[in-house]
């Protein structure tokens, strides 16, 4: 046998690897590899890593430049772009928000509103500055903090699949805590897709709605269930509307992105997580390459055309 799978615990999840090397090669020596390209991208873009290369940035906000790698600087300006695109609920300067919340933590608390108000004024897009000939991030106000958390996991995906496909490998996927990217065929379906569960909000983790047939693409999904804090009667989630710096108030309960790059499923996952069903159906049959599905607090169920022969309804439990 020459497929191998591994469960490591990083960047606060557990991520599934499972390798397939062609005949003579050695499945398991890919899959260290991949651990060790791992270790160096969560040391890259943690921003709860003071050691970070990413937390060199926001330490110096106010005070200097910094010179950052070409693939976190990639990222950054990235994220950057589409933080400054009009209607988007993503915001990768919203890091003095997050922190202040800090839901999913041990500390997490309900700011007071002053708290909150201060933050916002630390989470303007358009006050990070950035040199392409110097790679270099400049976060002009003291006190900014980038966040990439949106977006890295998804961005590590696609640097390892594209990594694995330059190597003596049939088929492999990477699933960073519900972040799921493959390329090559399934060997346990005729199809040779990649059948991946859609998580069912109202119900325990590992319980699934539905699922989605996939081949040489990313699942992303982002839903309200996930991080949550309680506090005095009142249930908050993590994803924040960065108008009002409290959690968005919406009637979705999960976003799913399905789409060739991971990073792209980060990006509209949160980019368009807080507009109405209609909205966000009408702008994802716009995009190229890019399926949605959506489930609402209601657990009723809409997705965009594309996926229409890709959607498996599973029997309730």
């Amino acid at each position: 046998m020459t497929e191998q799978r591994i469960s490591v615990r990083m960047m606060g999840t557990v991520i599934d690897i499972m390798v397939d090397a062609q005949d003579g090669f050695d499945s398991s020596s890919i899959i260290a590899d991949v651990v060790r390209k791992l270790n160096v991208y969560e040391r890259r873009f943690s921003a709860n890593d003071p050691e970070s290369e990413l937390m060199k940035v926001n330490q110096a906000s106010g005070v200097a430049p910094v010179n950052v790698q070409p693939d976190l600087y990639h990222l950054i300006k990235k994220g950057k772009e589409h933080s400054l695109k009009k209607d988007s609920h993503l915001n990768i300067a919203l890091g003095p928000l997050i922190k202040a919340w800090h839901i999913g933590f041990d500390d997490a608390k309900r700011p007071a509103h002053k708290d909150i108000i201060k933050a916002l004024k630390l989470t303007n897009p358009d006050d990070i500055k950035m040199n392409d000939d110097q790679l270099t991030v400049f976060l002009e106000k003291k006190g900014m903090q980038i966040d990439l958390g949106a977006l890295a996991k998804g961005y590590i995906a696609d640097l390892i699949i594209d990594d694995l496909k330059l190597q003596p490998v049939r088929t492999a996927f990477i699933n960073l805590g519900g972040n799921f990217l493959s390329f090559g065929s399934s060997k346990t379906r005729a199809s040779g897709h990649y059948r991946i569960g859609i998580q069912d909000p109202k119900r325990e983790r590992n319980t699934y709605l539905l699922a989605v047939d996939t081949k040489n693409q990313s699942v992303v999904t982002s839903g309200i269930y996930e991080r949550t804090l309680k506090q005095n009667d009142e249930t908050f989630h993590h994803i924040f509307d960065q108008q009002t710096g409290y959690p968005v108030d919406t009637e979705l309960a999960s976003l799913t992105i399905v789409s060739p790059k991971s990073v792209d499923g980060e990006i509209w996952t949160t980019r368009l997580f807080g507009h109405s069903i209609e909205t966000l159906l009408a702008t994802v049959e716009k995009l190229s390459d890019i399926e949605c599905i959506l489930i609402t607090k209601a657990n009723t169920l809409h997705y965009s055309k594309g996926l229409k022969d890709h959607i498996i309804t599973l029997p309730s439990r």
